[in-house]
C-alpha cells in the first residue's frame, strides 16, 4: 500500500515540475513554454488557464499523497531510535568481550 502511494507520489511531483517549468514567467524567459511570439497549439490565455489548472490539481494530489504516506508511517508503534529498542526488548545490554585465553603450555621467557 504504501509502495504504490509513494510511486503515485513520486510520479506528481514529477508532472508537478514539469508543468511549473512550462508556464510563462511573468518576469522573464525563465519558463520554457513562454517568451518568444511563436504560435502553439493553444493560445497563450488558454495554455495558460489549462497549465495554471492542472498546476493547482497536481498541488492538491501532492499535498493529499504527502499527508497519507506522513499518516501511514506515523501509524506504525514500536520504538523510534536504537536505545529505544534495547531497552523494551527485555534482553540485558551486551556483555563485554571475554578475555583471550592463557596459551596452553609452559611458559618460557624469551631471551635476547
Amino acid at each position: 500500500m504504501v509502495a504504490v502511494i509513494l510511486v503515485i507520489h513520486l510520479l506528481l511531483a514529477i508532472a508537478l515540475v514539469i508543468t511549473v517549468l512550462l508556464q510563462r514567467s511573468e518576469g522573464g524567459a525563465l519558463g520554457i513554454g513562454g517568451g518568444g511570439g511563436g504560435g502553439g497549439l493553444m493560445t497563450g490565455r488558454s495554455a495558460a488557464n489549462l497549465l495554471t489548472r492542472t498546476t493547482a490539481i497536481l498541488a492538491g494530489c501532492f499535498m493529499l499523497t504527502s499527508i497519507l504516506l506522513a499518516v501511514l508511517a506515523g501509524g506504525r508503534q514500536g520504538p523510534s531510535s536504537i536505545i529505544d529498542r534495547e531497552a523494551t526488548s527485555g534482553q540485558p545490554a551486551q556483555e563485554a568481550p571475554a578475555q583471550p585465553a592463557k596459551p596452553a603450555g609452559p611458559s618460557v621467557p624469551i631471551s635476547q
